[in-house]
């Protein structure tokens, strides 16, 4: 019973960081309709970018934090007005096709910079616990990605509702003409969109760094684990993507109990395709027109 507790336990946390993992990819997706292929690979170049970063700075992850969100932010802005905006209004193949090219440029950029072999962000926390207990223990880490998960998607939540800047997404979103007949600029909208997504893939890229190891080529596991968050939580449902990594969470680790280690991933896949068969809007949203 005390493993299966734990299990449970590490399946909601985990799923907090699954849910910074998938944040970036709903936006995209929830405002432009569009599926970032490169969401992945961006966020392990972030996580690269962090690791030289803190190298620099003796260690400080805030710092290199700090730095790497405005460079990514930048990168993102790019990317969205000289490639992304060109194509986005010329159906869902052109971007897909522009994004997936950029996957496989970035997978091999970082090949050549820092090789094959897997890294990590070493840091003391990622080897203590926060609290123990004779029942379960609660990772100091997984807590700190739980909780900035929370953080993050709070503070989103807020921009949307309460600022005229997300006021202009989610009518971007809604209706695109209407949209640019009250004086819209859609194409900005959309470049400021993908800058809020780089700023979540960046935090997400450090706390992926400094929990697990990565290798320029981890980026596609992670679009799969963003993927099936957003699929399982409803794409563009910021509480939805949230409620999402705690169920793809929860299904990895109880498979992992129930069936053994090696059906971990299997098991959050299994998952997902039956909701993709039974809602495939996703479990906290409607679905769209």
């Amino acid at each position: 019973m005390e493993v299966l507790l734990q299990l449970v336990l590490n399946g909601i946390l985990l799923g907090g960081l699954y849910a910074m993992i998938g944040l970036g990819m709903s936006l995209i997706f929830g405002i432009m309709g569009i599926i970032n292929l490169a969401h992945g690979d961006l966020m392990i170049v972030s996580t690269y970018m962090s690791m030289v970063l803190a190298m620099q700075f003796s260690g400080n992850v805030f710092i290199a934090l700090l730095i790497t969100v405005i460079v990514m932010m930048i990168i993102g802005f790019l990317v969205q007005t000289f490639l992304v905006n060109k194509v986005v209004d010329k159906g869902s193949e052109p971007p897909l096709l522009i994004t997936f090219g950029l996957s496989i440029i970035l997978q091999n950029v970082l090949m050549l910079i820092f090789g094959a072999d897997a890294k990590a962000i070493p840091t003391q926390i990622a080897s203590e616990n926060i609290v123990t207990t004779p029942w379960f223990s609660i990772s100091a880490i997984y807590l700190i990605n739980f909780l900035v998960s929370i953080v993050v998607i709070l503070s989103l939540h807020f921009i949307m509702k309460k600022t005229y800047f997300g006021r202009a997404i989610r009518a971007t979103s809604s209706d695109v003409v209407a949209s640019e007949l009250v004086g819209v600029n859609t194409k900005r909208i959309y470049a400021y969109t993908m800058c809020l997504a780089m700023a979540t893939a960046s935090i997400a890229g450090l706390l992926i760094g400094m929990t697990f190891t990565y290798s320029p080529t981890t980026g596609t596991q992670y679009l799969i684990f963003a993927f099936g968050v957003v699929v399982i939580g409803g794409m563009g449902n910021l509480v939805g993507t949230l409620l999402g990594g705690i169920i793809l969470g929860l299904s990895q680790m109880l498979g992992s109990y129930f069936f053994g280690t090696a059906y971990q991933l299997f098991s959050g896949y299994i998952v997902l395709l039956v909701i993709l068969t039974f809602r495939p809007q996703g479990l906290f949203a409607e679905a769209r027109k």
